[in-house]
Formats: structure tokens, C-alpha cells, sequence
């Protein structure tokens, strides 16, 4: 239980802080599309005996450049794109399961294995989520330009493409850090939910970069322990949280919630009573 939660705090920590990128930029369907093409790749690290992380990040940077070949080399639009790959990458992975033969159950790729999360699966996921927390956290005044402005941030001396790159490759090994914790189906929501959620509540990116890690981590911790209570899956539980405070937040939020803009324009347009 305690390698557990470790795990899941440190997965949605790390998710979150890069969704906020990936919500500005409008890269969510990115997100689906590089958390869903690494599932073949962590099926043949499996044949080869070799890492899962090895073979979902090469599958994660793989379906990346697909998908900038695809876009570049004709008609097809991005989000045409996007879905021809990841969804036939995924398909591939899912047949390889089907033809696998093995004696351990592959489905926790699919739906994660968070209470089967051993030492070394640990040690894993912190060093994969320090460097990629630590590489977003230095770049993360270019990667803001690059995100509210390539053309300038290529005039000051940047290159969007590397950004871009960077980025994209950061993504790949963020999946691979949630992928332990809620399998390939699930990591999309923790890729998109908290920064969209932490958009609805500030206007200011450096308090989205806060707003967002700490919304996750509680619904992390409150996902995990309402899945033992309640025997549910763990995985699912969490994802489960941060759905329902994604919900409450669009509902309340002061200025951008459905409930909370209303209110706060009926009391705007409330006429001022000066007394006797």
C-alpha cells in the first residue's frame, strides 16, 4: 500500500505539472495519442525480456515521429493524424497480448497494477518523474513562451521545433511514469484533467503550475484509500477523483465555473442600495 501511494502521488504530481503545458498548447489529443501507441512497445519489452519503461518510451517517441511524417508529407491534417497512429499502434498492441503466449497476466498494462507495484517498479517511476520534473521546471520559462508565442520565442534566439521536440519527448516519459500507476487507457485523463481543471481556476500560468500537482495529489491520496474501503480498482478510483473535482471545479469555479460566473454576474448587476 505504501509503494502504492508513492507511486500514484508521484504519477499525478508529474502528470499534472506537464497537462498545464499540454492544456495550453492544445495538445491533448497528443497526449491520448503517445499514452495509447506505447502499448506495443512495453509487450515486445516483454517478449525480450528488456524493460517496460525501455520499450514504451521508444514505442512513445516513435509514435511522435509518425505522426509529424504523416502531418509534413501531404494532406492529412494533425488531427487526422494523430488518430491514424495512435490508434493503430494501440491495435497493434493489442493483438501482440492476444498472441503472446505468457504466464503473467497482461491486462495490468492496460488498467494499471498499482498494489502490484514491486521495489524496483518503484525506484523506476522516482527516477523517471525526477528528470522529467526537473527538466520541465528548468525549461519551463522557454517552454511557456514557446506555448503563448513561438514566433516570438524564435525571435529571441529560441527554436519552437526543439521545444516542440522536447516537449513531445517529455510527454513519452511521463506516460511511462503513469503507466505503472493506471495502466495505458487511464493515462490520458491524468495527462489532461488537472491542468484543464487548474486553467478554470487562475488566470496566471505560475499559479496553474501549483494549482494543478497539489489538486492531483489530493485526488491521488483520496482515490487510492477509497479504493481499499471501497474494493474498487485503484486506478480507477484515482482517475475517478480527479473527473469528480474537475466536475465540481467547472460547476464553482468564481470566474470561469457554470454555477460561480452566473452568481458572480448577478451580484455585479444587483443594484447599489445607499441606505436612508
Amino acid at each position: 500500500m505504501l509503494r502504492a501511494l508513492a507511486v500514484t502521488l508521484v504519477a499525478a504530481v508529474v502528470c499534472a505539472v506537464l497537462s498545464c503545458w499540454l492544456v495550453l498548447i492544445g495538445w491533448s489529443l497528443m497526449g491520448d495519442a503517445v499514452s495509447h501507441a506505447v502499448l506495443p512497445g512495453v509487450v515486445l519489452a516483454y517478449l525480450v525480456g528488456a524493460p517496460f519503461a525501455l520499450g514504451a518510451l521508444v514505442f512513445g517517441l516513435l509514435a511522435v515521429a509518425l505522426i509529424g511524417v504523416v502531418r509534413d508529407g501531404g494532406r492529412v491534417k494533425e488531427d487526422a493524424a494523430i488518430g491514424t497512429v495512435f490508434t493503430t499502434l494501440f491495435a497493434l498492441g493489442l493483438v501482440l497480448i492476444s498472441v503472446v503466449p505468457s504466464q503473467t497476466d497482461l491486462s495490468h498494462i492496460l488498467f494499471g497494477n498499482l498494489l502490484g507495484v514491486y521495489t524496483p517498479e518503484l525506484v523506476q517511476v522516482l527516477v523517471l518523474g525526477a528528470v522529467t520534473l526537473a527538466v520541465l521546471l528548468l525549461k519551463r520559462r522557454d517552454l511557456t513562451l514557446y506555448a503563448f508565442d513561438p514566433v516570438q520565442a524564435h525571435a529571441i534566439g529560441l527554436s519552437p521545433r526543439r521545444l516542440g521536440a522536447l516537449l513531445l519527448g517529455l510527454l513519452a516519459l511521463t506516460t511511462v511514469v503513469a503507466l505503472q500507476a493506471v495502466g495505458v487507457i487511464l493515462v490520458v485523463a491524468m495527462l489532461i484533467i488537472p491542468g484543464a481543471a487548474a486553467y478554470l481556476l487562475t488566470d496566471r500560468f505560475s499559479r496553474m503550475l501549483v494549482i494543478a500537482p497539489a489538486l492531483a495529489a489530493v485526488c491521488a491520496v483520496a482515490g487510492l484509500y477509497l479504493s481499499y474501503h471501497l474494493n474498487t480498482s485503484s486506478g480507477g478510483m484515482v482517475v475517478l477523483a480527479q473527473g469528480t473535482a474537475f466536475g465540481l471545479v467547472y460547476l464553482l469555479s468564481p470566474r470561469h465555473g457554470l454555477v460561480g460566473a452566473r452568481l458572480s454576474r448577478a451580484r455585479r448587476g444587483r443594484p447599489v442600495s445607499l441606505g436612508a
